[in-house]
């Protein structure tokens, strides 16, 4: 069937699996798995001991995942990490997927997640076909007002060749771009992760596996949803795992 969603917005489950009163199970429950990670333990395993330990459903799961990461990985990527008030006048690589669709994500009221290395992170998937929704122009607006703004201008985005419609994204944003005065380029690779990870440019992303091989990356998106409101924020960032005390 063809998807004819408007809205980048939460899943009908998600009210109830990330209510405020599961906060605190899923605080701890991010920071016991990544213990079990920092211990080098399997990560699919380490991921189903903690969530049947804590009876979670498939996407607080999934919540989990996305949010915690080793203490090592969480000290590499603080250490390759570049203020974002630094960013002025630097070449830029936007992770073009990861980035819009967490802010078309949260413009349509979804869930948002802080993990364990300050990144802020969706749930939303791209199964191999992008959708423009309602919030997509609002969010590629965003973007550039706050990079017009600070004095961003050498700006790199890149996307799946291999998704379907990522060529009509390319062009609605070429045309934006040209339209607003924003000297951007915007380019569709095979594979964007390789080329993100081995870029001399500050990469602007939230993929954990690219914060891992990059050599310089930026937390861009708070300060995208500074005036997000409402804004869907859940912080699952740094509770004490279980056995252990901050």
């Amino acid at each position: 069937m063809p998807d004819k969603r408007t809205h980048r917005g939460p899943h009908p489950e998600d009210r109830l699996d990330f209510d405020s009163g599961i906060l605190p199970s899923l605080r701890v429950a991010v920071a016991d798995y990544s213990l079990l990670l920092t211990k080098d333990y399997p990560p699919a395993g380490s991921l189903k001991l903690v969530g049947d330990h804590f009876n979670l459903t498939a996407r607080q799961r999934m919540a989990v995942m996305r949010s915690a990461c080793s203490d090592q990985q969480r000290t590499h990527r603080r250490q390759s990490a570049i203020s974002f008030y630094d960013l002025p006048g630097k070449a830029i690589a936007l992770d073009g997927y990861n980035q819009l669709i967490t802010l078309e994500a949260a413009l349509a009221g979804g869930a948002i997640f802080r993990g364990r290395d300050g990144c802020l992170r969706d749930l939303a998937g791209l199964h191999g076909t992008y959708h423009r929704v309602s919030e997509t122009i609002p969010a590629i607006g965003r973007i550039g007002e706050l990079f017009a703004g600070i004095g961003i201008q050498d700006v790199l985005w890149l996307f799946d060749r291999p998704v379907s419609n990522s060529g009509r994204l390319k062009t609605l944003i070429e045309q934006t771009a040209r339209e607003k005065g924003w000297t951007w380029k915007v380019e569709l690779a095979q594979s964007p992760d390789k080329q993100l990870a081995d870029t001399d440019r500050i990469v602007l992303t939230s993929d954990s596996d690219i914060l891992d091989k990059c050599r310089q990356w930026s937390n861009a998106m708070p300060f995208l949803l500074q005036s997000v409101s409402p804004l869907w924020l859940m912080d699952l960032f740094d509770a004490p795992a279980a056995g252990q005390t901050v």
